[in-house]
Formats: structure tokens, C-alpha cells, sequence
């Protein structure tokens, strides 16, 4: 058990394989040992289940109303889920945080990313992923993978998923500490061997040892956006 948790989210466009990612993961961590919380935003609790129908399918939904549901949603989602687990030594992966928000609301809605970005501190605590990867896929070929009838956000058309593409790139970009980019394009399994790579450096490094033989630091790739 770690002395204190581990945050990390997956982000990226609709379709890329962040639930995929996301399950590979906490099935390895799990093999290791570790105690692992799975989540997601919106939806990580019974209020974000009835958020996430709001945001997502309600009728009459504005840009500012729809920032500040999630901005709710989050707040609860950490309060309630993410918090308690980090502080009992957990690896909380949550299937998208705070990122999304500006990428989405921010830059898709041009709502503004920094007042987005604050809106989303404030109701976090200040509260970042220790990691955020990010699943890097041209999203024609994302939406072309969704089944189903799609909801308020995959129907928004080229142009926004564009513009959600290229601020996710950019702030990987500005915080590479922070952010893995890898091609969502490629194998399940290659991208989850990037994965668990980076997430094993990070584990050795909160454990104060270095990581495994063998381990190997996964390629920040960085496709540009069309």
C-alpha cells in the first residue's frame, strides 16, 4: 500500500479507448497488489449518474450551464470518492477529470479556458492528476467508432472535436511532467505497455525505489492536430 494515493486520469476524444485503457490498467495494478478505485466524470457517484444525464442528454442545455454541471459533479466526485481513497494509499483512475472540462467547455464551448480551468480548481481544491494520459486519435476516426445514438457532445460536430483535439495537445505540451501522449491509433496492447511503464516509474518513485529491470519510460509522442 502506498503512504499516500495516486491520481490518474485518462482523457482524450470520444472513441479513442479510454475505458479500454483505463481497464487494462487497474486489472494490472490490481495483479500487483495495489488497492485500485475506478471512476468517471460525470457519473463516479448516484448524484454524477443523475449529472451526467443532465449534461449529456438534457434538452435546453447552454455552454455555461453545461460547465458548471460538471464543475458540480467534480466537486462531489472528489469530495466523496477521490479524496477518501487517496488518503487511504489508493490508485484512483478516473475516465476524465478537470482537463476535459477546458477542453471541452473551454475551447469546444469557447467559454474560455482559464476561466473553465479556475472554475474547475476552485471546485477541486487545487486537486491534479499525478498523471494524465492522454489518447491522441484524429477524431474522424473516433466518432467513426462510437455505437449508438451519440449524445449532446459527440453530436457537436467536426469543427468542436477539432478544437477539444488541439487543446488537449496543447496543454500536454505545456506540462509534460504532468501528461503522457501516446497514439490511440495503435494496438490496445502497445498502448498499454506505454502505460504501464510510465505508471510503474511513477509508483517506484512515490515508493522511494527505482523501477523494476526491465521497465522502460514510455514515448511522449505528441501527434500534431489536424
Amino acid at each position: 500500500m502506498l503512504s499516500s494515493g495516486v491520481l490518474i486520469s485518462f482523457e482524450g476524444g470520444d472513441g479513442v479507448g479510454k475505458s479500454t485503457q483505463l481497464g487494462l490498467l487497474a486489472d494490472r495494478l490490481v495483479g500487483l497488489g495495489h488497492e485500485v478505485v475506478r471512476t468517471r466524470e460525470p457519473g463516479g457517484t448516484p448524484l454524477g449518474v443523475e449529472l451526467r444525464d443532465a449534461v449529456l442528454h438534457g434538452d435546453h442545455v447552454s455552454a455555461r450551464t453545461e460547465a458548471l454541471l460538471y464543475a458540480t459533479d467534480r466537486a462531489h466526485h472528489v469530495d466523496t470518492v477521490i479524496r477518501p481513497a487517496l488518503e487511504r494509499g489508493a490508485v484512483v483512475l478516473t475516465d476524465r477529470y478537470l482537463d476535459s472540462s477546458v477542453a471541452y467547455q473551454g475551447n469546444g464551448r469557447d467559454l474560455g479556458a482559464d476561466e473553465v480551468e479556475r472554475l474547475s480548481l476552485w471546485a477541486t481544491d487545487g486537486l491534479l492528476p499525478d498523471l494524465t494520459v492522454l489518447l491522441d486519435l484524429d477524431p474522424r476516426v473516433g466518432l467513426s467508432r462510437l455505437t449508438g445514438a451519440p449524445d449532446r457532445l459527440e453530436s457537436a460536430g467536426l469543427d468542436f472535436h477539432v478544437r477539444t483535439r488541439q487543446a488537449f495537445l496543447d496543454r500536454a505540451a505545456a506540462d509534460p511532467g504532468r501528461w503522457l501522449v501516446l497514439d490511440a491509433a495503435r494496438d490496445a496492447d502497445e498502448v498499454h505497455a506505454d502505460v504501464a511503464a510510465r505508471v510503474d516509474a511513477l509508483l517506484a518513485r512515490r515508493a522511494g525505489a527505482e523501477p523494476a529491470v526491465g521497465a522502460a519510460t514510455a514515448p511522449a509522442d505528441r501527434p500534431a492536430a489536424p
